[in-house]
């Protein structure tokens, strides 16, 4: 496992270097990496870390997957200019991973952004990203206008995805979706990035699934959601909803022992604990994030912090 202090640790030339921000603005910039701007699962906003995104960079192109509430925040503060992302993936529609959608690329386009981002999700991205110009009608019109900015709308190009397979591929990058339950959601999905440096794999969130450790089988990263089970009980005591939010939480993510599992089956090289589910308890340590995971994985383990980097190849 490493933490906090083995971060600041690694050399930074190392190939399977993970690097706090302030130290990968010195260090050469790897040609693939992943930054986890958002680690926090739920839709709660805290002071603690932020709702779920992550970023993947490969030469320089940016590729957002999720849009919780601080990605454009999170991306300003790992140095990545927002009018430079080129592509955004939801992996289902629960707020805390689209509720920045509309306003990233509306943040992008105040910055300065003169060219398309081309954005993928399940049905309804197309519906939502019409909704949301409608919304902005009045605003966007304006600046036009008064300000002599291009019409964003005909930049922001939204893709429904409505089955399993490759959703993207350029020189760099092939992208590919696999559906994984997520109840009540079933347009719900994982997504595999395959690049030069290796193969990234995102679960999203996810009920237990053996299939989706086929879909990752032998990924360089696997960056899978948790549930840590006792936070959960000590959850429910203070919450009004206990029972059902328990009910909900307990069939809809994956506890920690089966993110073991996952992995086992997967034969990752990496497996990277992400969306803490609850994601702002502080009696939960990262020995307790990893403890299960290991009953059945005993791979490499990180547990992700908010703008934390992992170079590829690992």
């Amino acid at each position: 496992m490493i933490d906090r202090r083995d971060v600041l640790k690694l050399a930074l030339g190392s190939a399977a270097a993970l690097t706090s921000p302030a130290l990968a603005q010195t260090a050469a910039k790897p040609r693939t990496r992943i930054v986890f701007l958002g680690t926090k699962g739920g839709p709660r906003v805290t002071t603690g870390a932020s709702n779920p995104a992550n970023l993947v960079m490969v030469n320089d192109t940016p590729y957002v997957i999720d849009c919780g509430m601080g990605v454009s925040r999170q991306l300003v503060a790992a140095g990545v200019p927002i009018p430079s992302v080129k592509y955004i993936f939801i992996s289902h529609h629960h707020s805390d991973h689209n509720l920045e959608y509309g306003n990233l690329f509306y943040n992008a386009w105040a910055a300065g952004l003169s060219t398309p981002i081309h954005s993928f999700g399940p049905r309804g991205i197309e519906a939502m990203t019409s909704a949301y110009w409608e919304l902005n009608r009045f605003d966007v019109e304006t600046r036009i206008e008064d300000e002599g900015r291009p019409d964003p709308r005909k930049l922001l190009i939204a893709k429904d995805i409505t089955e399993d397979g490759v959703v993207l591929q350029t020189s760099d990058v092939k992208v590919t979706a696999f559906r994984t339950p997520h109840p009540p959601i079933t347009d719900n999905f994982a997504y595999k990035f395959e690049t030069p440096d290796g193969v990234i794999v995102f679960s999203s969130d996810t009920a237990y699934n053996p299939k989706l450790a086929e879909f990752a089988k032998g990924a360089d990263v696997l960056v899978h959601e948790c549930l840590y089970v006792p936070a959960v009980d000590r959850l429910v005591l203070k919450t009004k909803n206990g029972a059902t939010l328990k009910k909900h939480l307990l069939e809809s993510h994956t506890a920690t022992e089966d993110v073991g599992r996952i992995a086992a089956a997967a034969g990752v090289k990496v497996l990277v604990l992400s969306h803490f589910v609850p994601g702002d308890d502080p009696l939960v340590t990262d020995d307790n994030w990893t403890e299960d995971v290991k009953k059945n994985f005993s791979g490499r383990i990180i547990v992700a912090k908010d703008l934390m980097q992992l170079a590829l190849p690992v």
